[in-house]
């Protein structure tokens, strides 16, 4: 099983900055797209970014409403994934998933990945 390990959530306030952290914890064969989720009571777990490898440029696709405010990226060396979260909104409060597509073998299928989720709170 791969463990995935996340890091940096908490409060911040309107207009603040914080940085999320996804690192992989356990030894796997190669990795693929990686990306953070969040989900609120309200609604289902939806997409903010994901980075993907193309060649060997990262590549971030971004959900519409983080655009031009959050960013993401990578270390395919470390195999961790990073989220900068600036001029944050009350609406951006949240529990944040890292997700992560791996193989733990050569010829394990490609597999879905979930962190244990980090609470991100933006109030004054």
């Amino acid at each position: 099983q791969v463990q995935l390990v996340e890091s940096g959530g908490g409060l911040v306030q309107p207009g603040g900055s914080l940085r999320l952290s996804c690192a992989v914890s356990t030894k796997i064969y190669s990795v693929g797209d990686m990306g953070w989720y969040r989900q609120t009571p309200e609604k289902q777990r939806e997409m903010v970014a994901i980075v993907r490898v193309d060649g060997s440029t990262n590549h971030a696709d971004y959900a519409d409403f983080v655009k031009g405010r959050f960013t993401a990226s990578r270390d395919n060396v470390l195999i961790t994934v990073s989220l900068d979260m600036n001029s944050r909104k009350p609406e951006d409060t949240a529990v944040y998933y890292c997700n992560v597509y791996a193989r733990t073998t050569s010829v394990a299928e490609l597999q879905s990945y979930w962190g244990q989720g980090t609470q991100v709170t933006v109030s004054s």
